[in-house]
């Protein structure tokens, strides 16, 4: 396709074929809420644009705050339209995410903010609270009128004409805005096409944020460059009840859908056998699963769960790519099985390649080949120069898709976006920070050269992390401590490691200490932690110029070497007792849909019982008036428990309960008044 933007793209499919549907969106992942045609998104698209031009918005910067929905495309779209740099956000919960939202705000210093009438009094009300924001402008975008769109003006766009700014997610320290030109999408809109051998009848069901760039990229944009349709959900939706996602690929007989590795895991975890039988996964030619590793373990439980639903080991489609190199970097051949290879573990452990089946060997999945008119090497971090074939080292891109940089940072643009190769000077490439190896022309991703965690899909930056922890409890040294990840039973989970003030010492509170960290880290970052380590004053491993060493704690955490004054881990809860959790759970589940009556006590029981399970807690030791955050409750365990809770009271609740509710106490009495005024009887 030889367009050169969007903006064309959508124009063309707009007068020549006005009525295809391009977009859905399902309210909680099951009601459709709205749909728009090209023809009308065209023309949203050019009403919002007029709208902008007349504010005199070309070449600023807008920030896009929407709740899930068509309007953000229809926004996103006018941006385009406008030739205004949109900025894609999200609408933090009122408890969390402020900071993060407010730091982009801080960076990009966008001119006005869009959003809907809907979302306009609250939020304008808490930007009118926060210091050097009251002056921002906001416009409402869902009550322009068509008619406004005659008034557009279409912009002079260029390949190096900047599209958005895409902040990468994780990081509350120091935000950096992706800069996508128009040029980037289309080249890497045209990998994505040809390597998931989509045509304009493929049909796509995407969860995934569309203030991500798996989400936006792959899904929204990649449904408009190819002439398709797609089928939208919010991502809490897919959170609450994993079977939405399944089924809305089942009734609208999608041929592409995916994510990260951990939402195919929770499909086999939440997915019973019974609710399998109405699938028919048949048409799915096309499950990307990316964004953070690739278990091996996944796609064969995975499919052993759904091949009788129709589901063919050979949809699955692992890729590799970033934000830098707009999205997708590499992929493989869409009616191919997965490649694997089997490396022994000690040999990657020293960066070499050693392939062979044996006890200590590890599996990887291959990501593919690099695409067309894009390079892939790999490359010594230390001396810059060209890996053997035989060799870990870190991934290196080049090609029309990498991005411009990173908005007003000149020296991380410089760092990151000019390597070359020092014995040669060829470049300039992108450094990814990811570790890898090609064998047989495939793409191995061993780890991350950076000390980025990657949870459910999600990246937190370990500094982030740190100072949460630092800040969470006097006891704890300035500059002390680790955060990193470790691997327990195939799923990345976080662990810290902090050293004690020498005056704590003597006197140590450990279960005080503990539970303050893992307190904050819930509220803040909505993570569980694995386990905590406190150390011996001035024993953290660090560098001679005083830094301390992430890779060199978390070696030394699974050696099991570190100096520790007090420890904490997640303990195992004995299977006969989380059987008996769940048959009490199942117990009381049965007794409401028999009588259509439950206690307060019932649900605080319920509650209870269900986080025993999920924190791996003793119930005994849950107080129904401590804050949900002092248990370490992460916000996609919350958020899935939500789910759970419609399931058995039959009547919808918010996502956001556990915030709003903060304790079981609280929580189990708003539920009981929500059953009581829809009419279930509630006995108190």
């Amino acid at each position: 396709m030889k367009t050169l933007n969007l903006i064309d793209i959508l124009q063309s499919r707009s007068v020549t074929e006005p009525d295809r549907l391009a977009l859905n969106f399902l309210q909680d992942g099951e009601i459709e809420s709205g749909r728009l045609t090209y023809q009308q998104l065209d023309q949203q698209a050019r009403a919002i644009a007029a709208q902008l031009q007349s504010l005199q918005m070309q070449g600023e910067r807008a920030l896009l705050l929407y709740s899930p929905g068509l309007e953000f495309i229809s926004a996103f779209f006018g941006c385009l339209y406008a030739g205004v740099i949109a900025i894609p956000a999200y609408l933090p919960r009122r408890e969390r995410g402020m900071d993060h939202l407010l730091r982009i705000i801080i960076d990009a210093t966008p001119k006005v903010i869009l959003t809907t009438t809907s979302n306009l009094p609250d939020w304008s009300r808490r930007f009118a609270l926060e210091p050097g924001l009251s002056s921002l402008s906001w416009l409402t975008t869902d009550n322009i009128t068509p008619e406004l769109g005659q008034q557009w003006q279409k912009p002079a766009i260029a390949k190096d004409t900047l599209a958005f700014l895409q902040y990468t997610s994780g990081s509350t320290a120091m935000p950096k805005g992706v800069m996508v030109s128009h040029g980037n999408l289309i080249h890497n809109l045209e990998q994505i096409y040809r390597f998931f051998g989509h045509t304009p009848d493929s049909r796509g069901v995407i969860w995934l944020p569309p203030y991500h760039d798996m989400g936006l990229i792959g899904g929204v944009l990649q449904t408009i460059y190819g002439g398709c349709t797609v089928t939208l959900m919010s991502p809490v939706a897919f959170l609450q009840k994993p079977l939405r996602w399944l089924t809305a690929i089942s009734e609208s007989k999608a041929t592409t859908s995916g994510g990260p590795n951990f939402a195919y895991e929770l499909c086999i975890e939440k997915i019973t056998p019974e609710q399998r039988l109405n699938l028919d996964l048949s048409s799915w030619e096309v499950a990307f699963n990316g964004a953070e590793p690739i278990r091996p373990e996944t796609l064969e439980r995975f499919t052993q769960a759904f091949a009788p639903c129709g589901f063919r080991p050979e949809a699955f489609y692992p890729c590799y790519g970033m934000a830098e190199g707009t999205l997708i970097v590499s992929g493989g051949e869409k009616t191919s099985l997965p490649t694997v290879c089997q490396v022994e573990s000690k040999a990657i452990q020293e960066n070499q390649v050693a392939t062979g089946e044996s006890v200590n060997s590890k599996t990887f999945v291959a990501v593919g080949e690099a695409g067309v008119d894009q390079q892939i090497l790999i490359v010594d971090p230390q001396n810059l120069t060209q890996c053997p074939s035989d060799r870990v080292g870190e991934i290196w891109l080049s090609g029309a898709s990498v991005t411009l940089g990173y908005w007003q940072k000149p020296a991380a643009t410089q760092q990151t976006f000019q390597a070359y190769l020092s014995d040669t000077q060829q470049g300039p490439f992108l450094r990814t920070g990811d570790l890898g190896f090609i064998h047989n022309g495939q793409l191995f991703i061993t780890g991350r050269l950076k000390d980025l965690i990657i949870i459910r899909g999600q990246n937190h930056y370990p500094q982030d992390i740190e100072l949460t922890v630092e800040q969470s409890h006097p006891a704890l040294r300035m500059a002390g401590g680790a955060a990193f990840s470790v691997e327990v039973d195939g799923v990345e989970r976080l662990a810290i490691a902090y050293e004690v003030e020498r005056n704590y010492l003597r006197h140590l509170d450990v279960d005080e200490v503990v539970a303050a960290i893992r307190q904050a880290i819930s509220e803040v970052h909505g993570l569980q932690v694995y386990a905590i380590l406190l150390l011996k004053t001035g024993t953290i491993p660090k560098t001679s110029s005083g830094k301390i060493q992430r890779y060199s704690c978390r070696t030394s955490f699974l050696e099991n070497t570190l100096e520790i004054v007090g420890q904490w881990q997640e303990p195992l809860i004995n299977p006969v007792d989380l059987e008996s959790l769940a048959l009490s759970t199942a117990s009381l589940e049965q007794q409401f849909s028999q009588n259509s009556t439950i206690t307060v006590e019932q649900i605080q029981t319920w509650l209870i019982n269900r986080l025993s399970t999920e924190l791996k807690i003793p119930p005994q030791e849950i107080d129904i008036q401590e804050a949900f955050a002092y248990y370490g409750l992460d916000s996609s365990a919350a958020i899935a428990i939500t789910g759970e809770l419609i399931d058995w009271l039959e009547c919808e609740v918010e996502p956001t309960l556990f915030w709003e509710y903060p304790n079981i106490e609280e929580l189990a009495s708003y539920l009981a008044q929500v059953l009581s005024e829809s009419s279930v009887k509630i006995c108190v």
